[in-house]
């Protein structure tokens, strides 16, 4: 998968994943799709990773046989379930400088996988990720699932003041080197992995690259759609707990041309971060929040891991009331879940 070009420079590589549970009927001619769109379209080198989750048909008969027929195809077996273990396996071992995964439906359009990675893979962004809810997104999906994608990012923008705008559509990607700082502070291992990922990414000052896209919800799918909302609600409040109480910083590494400022100063104070409150020129009280400065940092605030400035992507902060009208929020699940099924069952099929 490394490869080098004619000059000798290695080229830049991507890791894909796809996450499959009982998957065997639909798993080859998913992957041949696939592999036939990169090697065709794709001008960097890739891999393409089966990953198992404990399968108990012959989805890994298939993989393996994958494997053996394509020539950029792999397979892992994991013994347990749960998509984000599967990822958090496969992206922490990977060597290729990019990783990505997405749904082995292939509800999302391919043509929208190099415009999806080209900004990592540059040094740009950090992360990025597919969006249904883009404006400029082409999507066919019944009523239940707008529903509930729709009231679910909605909460993360009350509760965690978050700005991406589509938290679990099944095609991400992220710099390796930045997934492997914030692997071991995520503690999801099921579907709220990507909303953590995206979470601890923004609240440290990662760029998060958008790509609007081409979808069509599988009719076939098996995902519990109620259960797995009330899961991540569940999840939800657990980061505005981490948030607010400031356990979400992350030593991180540069990004190409970009030096993330982790640490204190050695004057004391974290360059180009402005006084919140002080005594300056007008007589007030001087104070540089958070780190180095005159007080401890209030819950709900966090340092700066990237430059100020014009472009310079600022972190939102959770201020109480705001966390408050998402924990409110969070309370009204059996509402939202209720009204979700309701619509599922009245609403005709999906195309």
């Amino acid at each position: 998968m490394n490869e080098t070009n004619a000059g000798g420079v290695r080229q830049r590589s991507v890791e894909i994943v796809v996450p499959v549970h009982n998957e065997a009927h639909v798993l080859g001619d998913s992957i041949g799709r696939l592999h036939a769109h990169l090697e065709a379209s794709f001008p960097f080198p890739f891999r393409i990773t089966v990953a198992d989750n404990a399968s108990t048909d012959a989805t890994w008969q298939a993989a393996t046989g994958l494997t053996a027929r394509l020539p950029h195809v792999h397979a892992v077996h994991l013994e347990a379930k749960g998509r984000g273990r599967a990822l958090k396996y496969v992206w922490s071992r990977s060597e290729a400088d990019v990783v990505a995964y997405m749904d082995v439906d292939l509800s999302t359009g391919l043509d929208g996988f190099l415009p999806l990675v080209a900004p990592l893979l540059s040094g740009h962004s950090d992360l990025a990720i597919g969006s249904r809810l883009h404006r400029q997104a082409a999507v066919v999906r019944g009523p239940k699932r707008e529903f509930i994608s729709r009231s679910y990012n909605l909460l993360l923008k009350l509760g965690l003041a978050a700005r991406f705008s589509d938290a679990q559509c099944g095609f991400k990607a992220v710099r390796t080197e930045v997934f492997r700082a914030l692997a071991p502070h995520i503690e999801d291992s099921t579907w709220f992995f990507d909303t953590e990922l995206l979470v601890l990414a923004e609240r440290n000052r990662l760029r998060i690259h958008e790509v609007p896209v081409d979808w069509v919800d599988d009719p076939d799918s098996r995902v519990d759609i109620v259960a797995t909302a009330v899961d991540d609600l569940k999840g939800m409040g657990r980061m505005q707990r981490r948030i607010l109480t400031g356990r979400t910083r992350v030593a991180l590494p540069p990004r190409s041309g970009t030096a993330h400022v982790t640490g204190r100063h050695p004057r004391g104070r974290i360059p180009g971060a402005r006084p919140r409150w002080g005594r300056g020129s007008r007589g007030r009280r001087a104070h540089v929040a958070p780190h180095g400065s005159r007080r401890p940092a209030r819950p709900g605030e966090s340092g700066v891991s990237g430059p100020r400035g014009r472009g310079a992507r600022q972190v939102p902060r959770l201020p109480v009331a705001v966390a408050a009208v998402g924990s409110a929020l969070v309370g009204l699940t059996p509402l939202i879940t209720t009204v979700g099924a309701d619509l599922g069952a009245t609403a005709p099929a999906s195309p």
